[in-house]
């Protein structure tokens, strides 16, 4: 008997899971709709484009966790001079206080007037990193130290502005999905040069990557439409275009015979009407029939690439694309730039 009161104490004693999940949503909630206010203020405070000048309205400042540390040391220091009168103690305090003063302006100034200019994105693949390449130029004259630059998710860079104007920065960011890809916006911070304070900011330079289709191989290129002809275009003959002449044969046409050729003493020849095959292989919409969008975009791009490494004359017929065959890594980039866009919206921001 004693055992049943026993266990309702402890089962009284756990924690109630129904009572906490709601509370867990609402803070999710809470959660995203800060986020949300502080994107729209960051990105009217900062709108995107692709060269951004800091200034005072763009650059952000507030103390490092150092700094929250000396700040409180100040206080207590001061809270001991005032209680014993020291003024030692009172010379010290505000010793280090205007040395924190002073580390904030040079802070500031360690990002002040720098311009963060866009240049350019290497387009990959997915699950590959795509290098997104900016330019850090200095608009004053003073030296810019242990700046530290980082794309959401990617690789920091940590670079110097001593003796040169400007600095390229090639910041490494993973991809997924084929499109466009847009890393968010770059921070830039520094610490210099004490640590006390950190300054930085949220720039959006406006930049994306293309993400070309993931390729995906096949044994053998499928279809009819898929014709190869090395070198120049190939005669066909039954066509309505003229070709040129050649020796009478019994059984020849009546209407193809060359008669003013006979009347010049030419001898009796007959007209050659050919069309011309298109040289190269055509990489087809519909040579892989019953796969979807994703699955035909990537063996497309399999043989794009297979195409181009054996410098052999490739065309892309897309609905409502169509490129015709050649050869050459423009081409192969204009193909893949095709593949990676079908279907896909305008560049997001």
């Amino acid at each position: 008997m004693s055992s049943v009161p026993d266990r309702s104490r402890r089962g009284a004693g756990r924690a109630d899971p129904a009572g906490a999940a709601p509370a867990r949503q609402i803070a999710a909630r809470l959660r995203q709709r800060l986020r949300r206010r502080f994107a729209g203020w960051i990105e009217r405070r900062i709108p995107p484009a692709r060269a951004v000048t800091l200034n005072r309205k763009r650059i952000f400042i507030m103390p490092s966790r150092v700094g929250f540390f000396f700040g409180l040391c100040l206080l207590l220091m001061l809270l001991t001079a005032i209680n014993y009168e020291n003024n030692m103690s009172y010379a010290l305090t505000f010793l280090l206080a205007t040395l924190f003063v002073i580390a904030t302006l040079h802070t500031y100034a360690n990002l002040s007037d720098l311009t963060i200019r866009a240049v350019r994105a290497q387009a990959v693949f997915p699950g590959q990193q795509s290098g997104f390449v900016v330019a850090i130029e200095r608009g004053s004259r003073h030296d810019h130290c242990a700046l530290r630059a980082q794309w959401p998710g990617g690789s920091q860079v940590l670079f110097n502005l001593l003796d040169e104007d400007s600095a390229m920065l090639r910041l490494q960011v993973p991809v997924g999905r084929r499109g466009w890809h847009h890393p968010g916006r770059l921070l830039l911070e520094s610490t210099y040069p004490l640590g006390l304070l950190r300054c930085w900011t949220w720039v959006d330079l406006d930049l994306q990557a293309l993400v070309y289709p993931q390729p995906l191989p096949s044994a053998a290129l499928p279809g009819a439409a898929a014709k190869r002809h090395g070198g120049a275009s190939l005669p066909v003959s039954g066509s309505d275009d003229f070709f040129g002449f050649r020796a009478y044969r019994p059984g020849d046409s009546p209407r193809q015979v060359y008669w003013k050729g006979l009347a010049r003493e030419r001898g009796l020849q007959t007209k050659q009407y050919t069309a011309y095959a298109e040289r190269g292989t055509w990489l087809d919409w519909d040579l892989f029939p019953g796969l979807g969008t994703e699955q035909r975009l990537s063996r497309l791009c399999y043989w794009a690439l297979a195409l181009h490494a054996r410098n052999e004359e490739y065309g892309l017929r897309l609905p409502a694309v169509v490129i015709a065959p050649a050869v050459g890594e423009q081409h192969r980039d204009r193909v893949l730039r095709e593949l990676a866009l079908y279907r896909v919206q305008a560049p997001p921001r």
